[in-house]
């Protein structure tokens, strides 16, 4: 309501406190933006050059537009996230498998005494003291 009534003394002052613009070579451009836009009391009545509701509607944009951005930053990482951890997941069954066949052979080489000739024999190249050892090229 006010802003109806005090259009005039706004705009009064809006003049007053302006320095007055110089006559160019540009003023049938000023008289033309003049007849396609308005004066600024008309911009000013009708509530700016672009509707509210255009503001608003690329205000929703913006918003959807940035939650569509985190989402799918979001779905990627936990994509990557899932696939290092099945990963993770084979990595640690197969350590499991190799930790249960390493016991399996301690338990082997502690009880069996031909498991630990056997042992001896071919990663330590040890041989018995009646035994001749013949190389073959």
């Amino acid at each position: 309501m006010s802003r109806v009534a005090n259009t005039y003394w706004v705009d009064e002052r809006i003049k007053s406190q302006r320095v007055a613009p110089r006559q160019t070579a540009l003023s049938p451009a000023r008289a033309v933006s003049l007849d396609i836009i308005g004066s600024r009391a008309e911009v000013r009545r009708r509530g700016g050059i672009i509707p509210s509701w255009v503001i608003f509607g690329m205000v929703i944009l913006a918003t959807f537009a940035v939650c569509v951005t985190v989402t799918m930053r979001t779905r990627g990482r936990l994509n990557l996230a899932s696939q290092q951890y099945s990963r993770m997941l084979s990595d640690v069954e197969t350590l499991k498998s190799g930790n249960q066949a390493l016991r399996a052979e301690v338990n082997q080489l502690l009880n069996d005494p031909r498991a630990i000739e056997a042992a001896a024999r071919s990663r330590l190249n040890m041989v018995r003291a009646n035994e001749i050892v013949v190389p073959v090229e």
